[in-house]
């Protein structure tokens, strides 16, 4: 699924974000969202997320 927009992405689901200090590599990190810091409804670039490990990066896959 897409991570672009807001109304994919809901508390508790797995997915692998890009860090801000990774998006020059496109290293993935994986993880459990705990809140969306994203207000808007669409983000080119990915919805921000903060993991439940407390990781801020911007969703690139919602995972099964």
């Amino acid at each position: 699924m897409n991570g672009k927009s807001r109304i994919n992405i809901l508390a508790g689901l797995k997915v692998n974000i890009i860090l801000k200090k990774d998006q020059k590599t496109g290293k993935l990190t994986y993880g459990i969202v705990k809140d969306i810091l994203t207000n808007s409804s669409y983000h080119p670039h990915g919805i921000k997320v903060r993991l439940e490990d407390g990781s801020v990066g911007r969703v690139q896959e919602i995972l099964k």
